[in-house]
């Protein structure tokens, strides 16, 4: 008699699960990359060329900096959070209350917490490349390149799945799309502001400078600048602990809140 082959344990994340959200992600983004990646790269560009060439006509050097570098560093991280918290959060909220897309991945051997990392993955990668485009931009315009920017691709990554993961636990709390305006001024647009983007949080109050340091952009901000200008190993590993610790606790409440979004 032949005993039956018990099936083998399935693991929390199955590759295969992912690489079928990934399919389906590079399917779609073939056909609308263009305008996607206009708007991640153009916009914060155009802060950069604004801001350098205004103000930095009236300033020429900042934290050691020339303005334009200092700029141009600190851009990266607006980037970041443009491609991936709006997109974490408008892009999860149509495809969960509009398109249903979630209700058919659903259907197949793919589990709610499979959905939300192979989504706040794939917008993570996308981040990690738009945020090159203000660093490049920097560079033509007098920016030396550095052995370090190598790793920019990656801090942009780290930034930008934290940030796609706060972007997709908001599109579950929030009762209706309009409720992403409170969100979006009430919460990004100081953590945009007070990064260390386009001026040092030095001149803070002392305050301000301590709840500077809770804002992942700015964590986002030192990693790109000493990529650049010269890695500080002690400090940077704080850097990253502090984007990981973000993205884990993002990751785990984005989760929870689809869960009980999609899962009745």
């Amino acid at each position: 008699m032949t005993l039956p082959v018990p099936a083998p344990p399935t693991r929390w994340i199955e590759s295969s699960a992912l690489a079928g959200v990934w399919t389906r992600e590079i399917t779609l983004f073939r056909r609308y990359w263009l305008s996607t990646t206009f708007s991640s790269v153009v916009e914060p560009t155009i802060y950069l060329l604004a801001f350098g060439f205004g103000f930095g006509s009236l300033v020429s050097v900042v934290g050691g900096y020339k303005y334009i570098e200092f700029l141009g560093t600190g851009v990266v991280a607006t980037a970041v959070l443009f491609s991936s918290a709006f997109a974490g959060m408008f892009t999860t909220f149509v495809r969960r209350v509009f398109q249903r897309s979630y209700d058919a991945l659903l259907a197949t051997p793919v589990d709610v917490h499979e959905v939300v990392l192979a989504e706040a993955l794939w917008i993570a990668a996308k981040a990690g490349v738009y945020g090159c485009a203000p660093l490049l931009v920097a560079i033509g315009f007098g920016l030396d390149p550095a052995f370090g920017m190598l790793l920019v691709p990656f801090v942009g990554f780290l930034t930008g799945l934290g940030f796609a993961l706060f972007g997709i636990w908001m599109s579950a709390l929030v009762p209706s799309i309009d409720s992403f305006n409170y969100i979006v001024s009430a919460v990004l647009t100081p953590l945009f502001l007070v990064a260390g983007t386009f001026f040092p949080i030095d001149g803070l109050p002392s305050l301000a400078q301590g709840l500077a340091q809770l804002n992942p952009l700015y964590h986002c901000v030192e990693l790109v600048r000493h990529a650049s200008f010269g890695i500080e190993p002690l400090a940077d590993l704080g850097h990253v602990g502090a984007l990981l610790f973000f993205a884990l606790v993002t990751g785990f409440f984005g989760i929870r809140r689809m869960q009980a979004r999609l899962i009745d």
